[in-house]
């Protein structure tokens, strides 16, 4: 039995953990399920294409990077794209979320990032239509590594791209101060007001983190698959199990999660089929919860 589901589920579960950080945090910390973060992902990957095109058209052609399909031009385009994201998930925050958490019933914030998600992805299909498009069109020749697995160069760039960010997001929220703000506001919100943690800018780094990492996870999916509007909706449930999963609350957790819930879909693509892909994935996350409510790394609230 050729072992390839185990590198396809290892992209695919790091795709989700990505975006799984930032559900994780938002409830974590904002106290609400943002379904609109899939959606931030799809913003994300097309203020990238749209910056690279950019890029192109001021200095045309330029090489990729070694083997790679895609070369500095999108590396400065995903930077940006990860800012411009951070700065429209404020700017939601500002007009919509913030607003409402002020009333003080999170439910009316989640029914609300339903309708953000809804408008998010409408005008993004309404602007760039639901024809998909790509980073590059280059084919990439996939080279074999033993038991039956094969890897591009994308996917090893990516990979070890992935758990560079993973390591700097682990060193950020352990070893910095803004990191243990964020852990205290996520404990006890007004225990932090108390201690003179300004919990607004607390809540601002979340969205930045959150988001810039959806985007991401957005231009991963783009490089090795394709850009749609719809590509966050496709990662919305998945994102939202792996964080379960992982235990609410928890970055390793999350990250962890995805890789459990990727491996799950790849391995379920294999050997029983696509139909199932989602199926079993959920069935895995029922059994682990069945075992352990809180999730692998949760914290039980006292």
């Amino acid at each position: 039995m050729s072992l390839q589901f185990l590198i396809d589920g290892l992209l695919s579960g790091s795709m989700i953990g990505l975006g799984a950080i930032g559900v994780t945090l938002t409830y974590s910390i904002l106290r609400f399920s943002n379904f609109a973060h899939g959606d931030l992902m799809a913003w994300g990957t097309y203020f990238t294409l749209l910056v690279s095109t950019a890029i192109g058209a001021l200095l045309g052609q330029v090489a990729p990077i070694g083997p790679l399909s895609f070369g500095w031009p999108l590396i400065a385009s995903v930077l940006i794209g990860m800012g411009c994201t951070a700065l429209l998930a404020l700017a939601i925050d500002i007009a919509l979320f913030a607003r409402l958490r002020a009333k003080g019933q999170m439910i009316i914030v989640v029914m609300a990032s339903f309708g953000a998600s809804m408008a998010l992805r409408s005008l993004l299909e309404f602007i760039f239509t639901s024809s998909p498009t790509y980073f590059s069109r280059a084919i990439q020749i996939a080279f074999p590594i033993g038991g039956g697995m094969r890897v591009t160069p994308d996917q090893i760039a990516l990979l070890i791209a992935t758990a560079v960010i993973l390591l700097v997001v682990h060193l950020v929220l352990t070893y910095t101060q803004v990191g243990r703000a964020m852990q205290a506001v996520s404990q006890n919100t007004a225990l932090a007001k108390v201690v003179g943690i300004d919990v607004s800018h607390i809540f601002r780094v979340t969205w930045v983190i959150g988001s810039a990492l959806a985007c991401f996870a957005g231009v991963m999916i783009g490089i090795l698959v394709q850009i749609r509007p719809l590509m966050g909706l496709d990662l919305t449930l998945p994102m939202f199990a792996a964080a379960i999963l992982g235990g609410i609350g928890s970055v390793p957790g999350a990250v962890l999660g995805g890789i459990i819930i990727g491996l799950a879909e790849a391995a379920t693509v294999q050997l029983i089929g696509a139909e199932w892909r989602l199926g079993v994935a959920f069935v895995a996350l029922i059994a682990v919860l069945l075992v352990r409510p809180i999730g692998l790394f949760g914290v039980e609230e006292r």
